[in-house]
């Protein structure tokens, strides 16, 4: 099976090379990881004592954030390396000030991941959430350096809990422990013999609460929303779009923010188009334009999470996609949150779905709906609002926890 795995990812490099010849992205993954190992003997001297944190994408990063801050807190002594598989994460937090170096993970061969654990040498390794790279696992094991996953989750369908998964259960007995999100993830392991477990919860409770707590303030998006109900949609793609361009036209005196997944021109001009609606840019039009304008477009990256705050209700894409984005950021504000029908494998969502602070749609007449209902019946909105607030904030904690657990290791 090591064989048959480490072609798999010969094979898979092979064509993100051929693919970067014509694709931006692919051509990024591959120039970004060009001088990896010059990168890494420059970031680190021999003495210094290094945490890894690797994340896939913007996601599992904004999951480990809020341990990469309490472990920089707790232990200044530590340097961080955090890595990226993505582009997409690693292009948006390169310059991330809470490590001391942010990097590409090398293609998962075994020469790679010898001479990278070799030279790092970390106290520890972390990896969240997912990303099973059984090579670089291979070596940590082999050099006697413990490794944690964070914020996991683990289901049936899984590769480890098939009869054929042998080889892949193998290392996640290599697992120094696992902190799960909830306790089938626990049982699952448990299943094939893995007592290393802790349920903590999901560390993103705790970075939305940061956020929330840090009170930032946008005046601009205030004054466009004063005096209106106001729709935030989040991440959207062209399936939720089009429900949403349906929206304006059902309630014509209801103000939408939307902030687009992408933000390539030619994605907001399209967004534009089709909405078909009196259109101010967030980048693009003077802010005392704003208040006269019926949808206000977020064409740009970082700016989302300080927004949900000055809504009513929040629209949250990528559900009648490949799945559902962030629902915490609107949820700690205390609103009702409207998604699309993909959303099972997303913990929080179908929790709030079962409390009654979230609601799941399939089509135009249900999103309509819905809307109308949370617009115009008090009692099933405040009720909406109280349950998604108060959910978050019950479920916070998840870093402490996982802190207390890292902590014989960090002392060594």
């Amino acid at each position: 099976m090591s064989f048959l795995y480490n072609i798999s990812i010969a094979f898979y490099t092979l064509m993100i090379r051929i693919a970067s010849l014509f694709n931006a992205k692919a051509k990024e993954w591959v120039q970004g990881r060009k001088a990896w190992r010059n990168e890494l003997s420059a970031a680190f001297g021999k003495d210094d004592k290094i945490a890894w944190f690797h994340a896939a994408s913007l996601g599992e990063f904004e999951q480990g954030r809020p341990l990469m801050e309490a472990l920089r807190k707790d232990y200044p002594e530590y340097k961080i390396l955090l890595t990226f598989f993505s582009p997409s994460g690693y292009l948006q937090k390169k310059d991330y000030e809470g490590a001391d170096k942010v990097m590409y993970l090398p293609p998962d061969c075994a020469r790679n991941a010898r001479y990278f654990v070799g030279s790092l040498r970390p106290v520890i390794a972390v990896f969240i959430k997912y990303e099973f790279w059984y090579n670089y696992l291979s070596a940590l094991k082999k050099q006697d350096i413990p490794v944690f996953f964070i914020s996991a989750t683990f289901r049936k369908e899984q590769v480890f809990f098939k009869w054929y998964g042998s080889w892949f259960r193998k290392h996640l007995h290599d697992i120094v422990h696992f902190f799960v999100q909830d306790e089938p993830s626990a049982g699952m392991l448990g299943s094939i013999g893995i007592s290393g477990v802790t349920i903590s919860g999901d560390t993103r409770f705790d970075r939305v609460a940061d956020i929330l707590n840090s009170k930032s303030e946008n005046q601009d998006i205030e004054n466009f929303c004063r005096g209106h109900k106001v729709l935030l949609a989040g991440s959207t793609w062209p399936p939720d779009e089009e429900l949403l361009a349906t929206v304006r036209e059902r309630f014509p005196s209801l103000k939408m923010i939307i902030a687009p997944h992408e933000v390539k021109e030619e994605r907001i001009m399209q967004l534009i188009a089709s909405l078909k609606a009196d259109t101010a840019r967030y980048t693009k039009d003077p802010a005392e334009e704003w208040p006269e304008k019926q949808l206000l477009i977020i064409d740009t990256i970082g700016v989302l999470s300080s927004v949900y705050r000055y809504a009513d209700i929040a629209y949250i894409g990528g559900a009648f996609g490949t799945g559902l984005h962030n629902i915490q950021e609107p949820a700690i504000n205390g609103m009702p949150v409207i998604f699309g029908p993909r959303y099972h494998k997303f913990k929080e969502a179908a929790d709030l779905i079962r409390l009654g602070g979230a609601f799941s749609i399939s089509n135009e007449n249900e999103l309509q709906e819905c809307i109308e209902k949370l617009l115009n019946n008090h009692d099933a909105y405040s009720s909406a609002c109280n349950i998604s607030k108060r959910y978050m904030l019950e479920n916070t904690g998840a870093t402490e926890k996982i802190m207390k657990g890292l902590e014989p290791y960090l002392m060594k």
